[in-house]
């Protein structure tokens, strides 16, 4: 049987069971641009944007110079004094809630300089504040995150904190050698800095121990911390650059370039980094591959920002000039379709199948772009644009509020946006459904792995307490049941959603700083939410987008969850409903880009993309089940005769308590016991019955109580308390329904003989004294409760 799958320029034709080689890497690039003739006449030290269009660069000649990119001119701001070089600037960061609209900006920057101070300037370059603040240079000054602090570093070997009104509030750190780069944390509340060729993580707490760890073979020169994705970058004198976790384990290590790493900037979304060094400017992947690589004339680049919006880069290089880099040629794959961002304004759209090609041109330059469920939507500066698979002339287009839309999730019926402003949810139509709201949400450190979306709900991970989810109803945007988020026990790295299903069956799955995987329940009714833990060692997951499989890269296996509702079933069963293979060919720190229909796409840590199949067969059974086609589904096992196969039936059907076909898929995994106690349940008279011990089946005893309750068959939860040792619940029943609790009684009593102990349990000894037990009169009761029961399901069938 085979599967067609398209990805890049090459179709690729694969065994269900097998690996599609290497296809390429997406081919996004830069888009370079560089003036004719430098605009400063010495080194540029350091470059900062104040919108999307907007950019300040200082140099060594003493200017400030104000870049415009919509009019492509260029205007001198300041002039600083003799005395004064500059070696670094920040703008003050756009605090989320500070103002609404594209058009709001930062209103001042911090800039350091040579002479021993800081300076704030303002947008318009008039001077605020200057402030001696290290002995020789001041090397770097940064913002914190949250606009409340700011750090410089010195020659002088000393970090310091600064009120945002420029007054001294610690000195942090005081070593013997200059600190050339620093970094806030992701929450405001550490410093990253360098020492040398040790990298140093400092909390603002004072007596907090501080992380420390040797970086490079040489000095290290720039160091940038992303609050997206937690990660770090450094670059340094031993011409390599590599990428950190918060914790110092290095993720990726470049090969030796030409000339020591300049300069090193995440992009805001955490997804893209740029390198700079002499003559060289490097577009990389986060987890440390390259995109693209240029070799302008420009110098060594001594500093590299980024645009708020993430699609563009400017360099301050050597020479005088000013670099510009452009984002282009993201490329999105779905299914048949490619689609490729050409240029700032248009997207190149093609049907592999055809090779039928569209071009679709925006007013303004594009932002964010997601393709998935048969719908691309793009954010541009101004607005939303959704287009159907089936029909690219007719966009549905709405304004944007904000700007600078920072993610894009699809499910199938709606996708949710990530603006300044937090997070809206959005029909394909345009229709704005719902806007959930989480007290202190950052939406800009959003992404896919803290925010899920499906049809019916929405998760999100909460930055300040990594243990907490809130979930939300997708169509109103108020908070699921209760109201009170999920509360995990360790810290949640990931959170998927489940996207098939109805709504009360919705799981969400979350892989926690152990790197362990478990499945939760989205509605939990009347009672706390069940957590499962399905496996161990997972460092990457994605859910089917048809059907509710999973994969996950755990350890050096790909494994592949046919049914893991099982585990909500029969947990001895999960292990059968699995398929795992072999990882060690996807190379070291694979990570799932999707899961689409029967394929498995996963990106190698070299950036190229590789397919596996899985069997169609789990997915024809899905379908089946969905529809409760019960004798296809037996049909299609015994076709095929895939044990793996049986049991995802014998759990569909436990699940969804069609006991004739569990009866016929467990017998065919020889699961005697299951099927004897199965047949137990299909002698039952009543359907209440019935359904209480398939519950009992599944290892819900409360849900099969309640059920019995609520259909007035109180002698059976009784009984069923018994028959599980649960005496002290089958005496409070008795006593509160006032009936059969001479029948506890001789059960305990009948209990406590066979092993020969005494009653010791005051209740019981309470009862005991005013009860008597004669077992003839009790198997009498209980004959004539069956005898009721089985007279009331014969009532109810005619």
């Amino acid at each position: 049987l085979f599967e067609w799958f398209f990805l890049g320029h090459r179709r690729v034709s694969a065994r269900s069971s097998g690996s599609v080689p290497s296809l390429g890497a997406p081919n996004m690039r830069l888009k370079i641009s560089l003036a004719k003739e430098p605009k400063h006449t010495e080194l540029v030290s350091s470059v900062g944007w104040t919108t999307a269009d907007e950019l300040y660069s200082c140099s060594d000649d003493h200017a400030i110079l104000k870049w415009s990119l919509l009019t492509n001119e260029t205007t001198q701001l300041a002039k600083l004094p003799a005395e004064v070089y500059a070696t670094d600037i920040h703008w003050f960061p756009k605090v989320v809630g500070q103002g609404k609209g594209k058009q709001s900006q930062t209103d001042v920057f911090v800039l350091t300089s040579t002479d021993g101070k800081f300076h704030l300037i303002s947008r318009l370059g008039r001077g605020e504040k200057s402030v001696g603040a290290h002995k020789g240079a001041v090397l770097s000054g940064k913002w914190s995150y949250d606009g409340t602090a700011m750090a410089t570093a010195g020659e002088d070997g000393q970090v310091r904190i600064w009120s945002r009104s420029g007054m001294l509030r610690s000195t942090m750190v005081q070593q013997g050698t200059s600190v050339y780069s620093l970094a806030w944390g992701p929450d405001s509340d550490q410093i990253l800095y360098t020492s040398g060729r040790q990298l140093i993580i400092k909390p603002l707490q004072a007596n907090a121990k501080p992380i420390q760890w040797k970086g490079h073979e040489g000095v290290i020169l720039k160091v940038d911390w992303n609050a997206v994705n937690n990660f770090i970058l450094s670059g340094a004198e031993d011409c390599r650059y590599k990428v950190w976790d918060s914790y110092g384990r290095l993720l990726f290590t470049s090969q030796v370039h030409d000339y020591p790493i300049t300069s090193v900037s995440w992009a805001p979304d955490g997804e893209l980094f740029a390198v700079g060094s002499f003559n060289t400017l490097r577009l990389c992947d986060k987890t440390g591959w390259s995109y693209a690589l240029e070799k302008p004339n420009t110098g060594s680049i001594f500093n590299i920002a980024w645009s708020s919006d993430g699609t563009q880069i400017a360099g301050a290089c050597g020479n005088g000039h000013v670099i510009f880099g452009h984002v282009i040629e993201r490329r999105l794959e779905w299914k048949n379709y490619e689609v490729t961002v050409a240029d700032r304004k248009s997207i190149q759209v093609r049907n592999v199948m055809d090779d039928s090609r569209e071009k679709l041109d925006f007013r303004d330059r594009i932002i964010k772009t997601s393709l998935a469920f048969g719908h691309l939507v793009v954010a541009t500066t101004s607005q939303c644009y959704v287009y159907s698979t089936k029909n690219w002339n007719t966009p549905m287009i709405f304004d944007l509020k904000e700007g600078t839309v920072t993610l894009i999730v699809q499910t199938e019926k709606h996708f949710a946006l990530v603006d300044n402003s937090g997070i809206q949810v959005y029909s394909y139509e345009g229709r704005m459904q719902a806007s959930p709201k989480v007290p202190g949400l950052r939406p800009d450190v959003l992404n896919a792995q803290t925010l899920a979306i499906s049809n019916d709900a929405v998760a999100i991970r909460d930055k300040k307490d990594e243990k907490v989810v809130h979930l939300f109803e997708a169509s109103s945007g108020k908070p699921l049941g209760d109201g009170k988020p999920f509360i995990h026990k360790l810290e949640v790295m990931e959170i998927a959603l489940d996207q098939c299903g109805p709504a009360p069956e919705r799981r969400i799955a979350l892989v926690d700083k152990n790197r362990d995987l478990y499945l939760v329940q989205v509605r939990a009714l009347g009672g706390a939410r069940k957590v499962i833990k399905l496996g161990t060692m997972v460092h990457s997951m994605a859910w089917n987008d048809e059907t509710n499989m999973l994969a996950a890269l755990q350890d050096t296996k790909l494994v592949v969850y046919y049914f893991p509702n099982a585990v909500y079933v029969d947990k001895d069963i999960l292990p059968k409903t699995v398929m795992e293979k072999d990882a060690t060919e996807f190379g070291k720190n694979p990570q799932i880009v999707n899961f689409l229909g029967n394929h498995v796409i996963i990106r190698r840590a070299d950036g190229s993309l590789v397919s596996t199949g899985v069997s169609p067969y789990p997915s024809m059974l899905h379908s089946y089940v969905s529809n409760s086609r019960w004798d296809d589904a037996v049909r299609l096992c015994r076709f095929v005769k895939d044990e793996a196969l049986w049991a995802c039936l014998a759990a569909m059907a436990a699940y969804a308590k069609d006991l004739n076909t569990a009866e016929v898929a467990y017998a065919a995994i020889d699961e005697v016991d299951k099927v004897q106690y199965i047949l137990h349940i299909k002698e039952l008279p009543s359907k209440e019955a019935r359904s209480a011990e398939m519950a009992l089946f599944c290892g819900s005893p409360q849900d099969a109580e309640g059920i019995l309750l609520q259909s007035g068959l109180i002698f059976r939860a009784i009984q069923m308390n018994i028959n599980l040792y649960n005496w002290d619940r089958a005496l409070e029943l008795a006593v509160k329904h006032k009936t059969h609790v001479d029948t506890v009684l001789a059960f305990r009593q009948k209990y406590l003989e066979k092993f020969g102990r005494n009653e010791k349990n005051k209740r019981f000894l309470q009862y005991a004294e005013g009860v008597e037990v004669d077992w003839q009169k009790i198997e009498a009761k209980i004959e004539m409760e069956n005898q009721k029961e089985r007279e009331k399901a014969a009532s109810a069938r005619r």
